[in-house]
């Protein structure tokens, strides 16, 4: 069961540059545990949980130190994140980039869901951890999540400034029986144990600030591949093969529940009995898809609101109007004009 919590390889880089820093061998360390290297070459190959961890704590012991976590958050390159990294620099505001790693969670991890949530002024992000199955282990140890942690706050402040820090962050673990200091420090912010879900806390101002470098035509053509990414890592997952086959389908007008069920393999009724065990719909599924396309094509205005309308699957205008009224409460112009 443990081989099946996985991570996107990319966090060994970083394992891989941090040790250097300290004159430790990476590849003498993989072959002290039997971790295959040579396929961490590839953007889309994945590792343990369990070989992260014992890197982790294998160092830490090695140097006789406990941080080595912030050393290995330090060597965060985007590229880590595959295209989700990239996805997340061009959004529009540090919220929306956390947004995305919410949202597309599972290209970077399959142990932890992220929830994200407003209230009284402040942006939470909750890491609701994964256990093993009939236990309450979670499938992430403390040091695996205080570097995820790390991870998020470095990649933060590399996209919306270096003073960016949470008001506080709360774990769901024991206190470490060591001093904690360094990790504070590096957050720049309280750190509690023994709190009921890991979270991180910040401002929602904080949350909101710009980003630079955003292009929502990139974010999107970002977030393509990671939806193609997660059909292909993922086949049990008929939810994510009908949204991206939607994405592929929708600018051709040829979108109905039948087509996409042909597309992949299945019978009408067959796809509609798998999604319903699934929580949700063919409707529910198009409509999402459609009004998640439509917000960020809005964005881009260069494009017509008729060019929009066909780009996510409306042959008439008339009828992309009232569908977005509905998602919105506002005309296409509205919508628009209050972006400006």
């Amino acid at each position: 069961m443990e081989e099946s919590y996985t991570l996107l390889s990319g966090w060994m880089i970083s394992i891989k540059r941090a040790m250097e820093l300290f004159d430790l061998d990476f590849e003498v360390t993989c072959q002290k545990f039997n971790i295959n290297s040579s396929t961490f070459s590839n953007p889309e190959s994945r590792t343990t949980v369990k070989n992260i961890t014992k890197m982790l704590n294998y160092v830490n012991c090695k140097l006789n130190r406990h941080d080595f976590s912030i050393a290995v958050a330090n060597q965060f390159h985007p590229n880590i994140f595959h295209a989700l990294g990239y996805a997340m620099v061009s959004s529009e505001s540090l919220q929306a980039a956390l947004q995305c790693l919410a949202n597309y969670k599972k290209v970077v991890s399959n142990t932890c869901k992220l929830i994200t949530l407003e209230e009284n002024g402040r942006f939470l992000i909750v890491v609701d951890l994964f256990c093993y199955r009939n236990t309450t282990t979670p499938v992430l140890s403390y040091v695996g999540v205080e570097l995820f942690i790390s991870t998020i706050i470095k990649f933060s402040r590399e996209l919306a400034g270096d003073n960016i820090a949470p008001l506080k962050v709360l774990f769901s673990f024991p206190e470490p029986s060591y001093n904690t200091d360094y990790l504070s420090d590096y957050l720049k912010c309280d750190v509690e144990f023994n709190a009921e879900r890991t979270t991180i806390v910040f401002d929602l101002d904080t949350a909101q600030k710009k980003i630079i470098a955003s292009n929502p035509l990139i974010t999107q053509m970002h977030e393509k591949i990671l939806e193609d990414f997660l059909s292909r890592t993922d086949r049990n997952d008929l939810k994510q093969l009908v949204k991206s086959k939607i994405f592929d389908l929708l600018p051709t007008g040829e979108v109905s529940q039948q087509v996409v069920a042909e597309t992949l393999g299945f019978s009408l009724r067959n796809i509609q009995r798998k999604l319903q065990a699934q929580g949700t719909s063919y409707k529910s599924i198009l409509e999402n898809t459609r009004k998640e396309l439509t917000l960020g094509y809005m964005k881009q205005l260069h494009l017509t609101y008729t060019e929009i309308s066909y780009l996510v699957g409306f042959s008439h205008t008339a009828n992309f109007n009232r569908a977005f009224k509905q998602w919105t409460g506002k005309t296409p112009s509205d919508y628009r004009n209050s972006l400006k």
